[in-house]
């Protein structure tokens, strides 16, 4: 009897003994228990967070950042998202290198829109020559013959308007935008010939990217199908199109011919099936950001008399200087209206999450001095929607204020680079800003120049429900044609 304890007592020890010399060798060897992980958003078993997500990432945002502060992480199914909100912690989201915190993995979705051999279906390499071809067809060079042409779409467009009457300003600008980027972009044989046909098979190719498509892009639904056939199609387009400049021998001032010219670095050309792929990830890029940001804009200033006299009165300035001149460099002098604009986009960026992949371990601290280390694997975010919105960084964050942006205020620059972050920054920042604006200030220049407008529907609402998120409903404004008078 007395040897059997003596044997129980022996086993337990040597149990407590391994126990304790595992949890020494565990502390010293194994780095991972004594990470510092950021908190853990409440959820339910197995799926943790998705339905809040599902509800609306910015909701839930604005409920856990008060709790938890401007890192923590949401659990769904066997994925954490770890979100990073605010200056002080996204600046390695921001900056860090392709090989730490990449794209690739989680744009997969967009593959079957862009279609194979580009963007997110290639690696970090022929990605990034990719992007120079984007950034050689935005130099400025190029983007004073597209002002031109933008010029000419919006005084084509808005000459069909009768003296007075009233509009839905989203449809029409939403109009405007395509009709403008398939001259500048897709070329002169699409906007003159082809426009109807082209403009049918994006809205299909758009309407293929559901919020399912973003977890499963190939899910054989209606929506994916035609997505499917409307890609095809225009491919057979493109072809014939690069296939006629190519034998004729024309050239023409578009981004089509910017990227039938490139060239990689070993020499070799673009296939028609990259082109295609390139100039559908262009439109994907800036189609609806720029229709939704000009419509913000309008609404913005159509409720700010005071802001909408400072840019009419910028208006009559630069006529007095230029007379009806608007081109790349008048449009560069509109301070006032490019101030206004980045203000309507700071309210509403129109891609409220950005994500990467991490590949590497890599700690932030946050601006109480917190440390926390994000584990390699986890999917990291961050949210221009919610950071464009931060108290400490921009005052009375929920009025619409373009003043802030002005020389001595300066709120952007707060809290350094990535303190208002519409754009993205850093190595992904947005290449197409440049443009953008230009478009947007081409269409608002006209409009403030040639009518006198006035919003008759309520303020709009946001439209969370939206892949890429706008305005809900119609936006109805009443016009009456006047021309500025200029005291000379």
């Amino acid at each position: 009897m007395d040897i059997d304890v003596s044997k129980f007592f022996n086993t337990c020890l040597l149990f407590v003994a391994t126990i304790v010399v595992a949890k020494l060798i565990s502390a010293f060897i194994v780095p991972k228990s004594r990470k510092r992980l950021p908190p853990i958003v409440k959820g339910l078993p197995f799926i943790g967070g998705l339905p809040r997500f599902l509800k609306g990432p910015i909701f839930m945002l604005r409920e856990e950042y008060p709790k938890l502060g401007g890192v923590f992480t949401l659990k769904m199914f066997h994925k954490n998202i770890t979100f990073l909100i605010g200056p002080e912690v996204s600046a390695h989201f921001f900056k860090a290198p392709e090989s730490e915190l990449s794209q690739q993995e989680v744009y997969q979705f967009n593959v079957p829109t862009f279609g194979p051999g580009v963007v997110f279906d290639v690696d970090y390499s022929v990605r990034q020559e990719q992007f120079r071809f984007f950034t050689e067809a935005l130099r400025v060079n190029k983007l004073k013959s597209y002002v031109d042409q933008m010029v000419t779409e919006a005084q084509d467009y808005f000459s069909k308007w009768g003296e007075s009457g009233e509009v839905d300003l989203k449809y029409e600008l939403e109009h405007l935008i395509i009709l403008t980027a398939s001259r500048c972009l897709l070329g002169r044989e699409v906007r003159d010939k082809l426009f109807d046909d082209v403009s049918a098979l994006f809205h299909d190719l758009d309407n293929g990217m559901q919020p399912i498509s973003v977890l499963f892009p190939y899910l054989p639904i209606p929506a994916h199908r035609r997505r499917d056939q409307a890609r095809k199609k225009l491919a057979e387009i493109f072809a014939r199109i690069i296939a006629s400049r190519k034998s004729t021998g024309k050239s023409e001032d578009d981004m089509l011919q910017c990227f039938i010219d490139s060239k990689y670095k070993d020499g070799r050309p673009t296939t028609e099936a990259e082109v295609t792929g390139l100039l559908i990830a262009a439109l994907f890029a800036g189609q609806h950001t720029s229709s939704i940001t000009s419509t913000w804009t309008g609404a913005y200033l159509l409720s700010n008399s005071k802001y909408l006299s400072a840019v009419v009165d910028e208006q009559k300035i630069l006529m007095e200087k230029h007379g009806d001149r608007v081109d790349h460099d008048v449009l560069a002098e509109m301070d006032v209206l490019y101030r206004c604009i980045k203000e309507a986009l700071r309210l509403h960026p129109p891609l409220i999450m950005l994500l990467r992949s991490s590949h590497t371990d890599f700690s932030v601290t946050t601006r109480e001095g917190k440390e926390y280390d994000i584990p390699k694997g986890h999917i990291v975010a961050t949210s221009p929607a919610f950071a464009n919105r931060l108290p400490h960084i921009f005052k009375d964050p929920d009025t619409y204020d373009p003043d802030r942006f002005t020389v001595g205020r300066e709120e952007d620059k707060v809290a350094g680079a990535f303190s208002y972050i519409s754009f993205g920054g850093g190595r992904h920042g947005c290449l197409g800003e440049p443009f953008a604006y230009l478009q947007i200030k081409a269409i608002w220049s006209h409009l403030l120049r040639n009518f006198e407008l006035e919003l008759v529907s309520p303020f709009p609402e946001i439209d969370w429900n939206a892949m890429v998120v706008g305005v809900k409903g119609k936006v109805m404004v009443r016009y009456k044609r006047r021309e500025l008078s200029v005291s000379h």
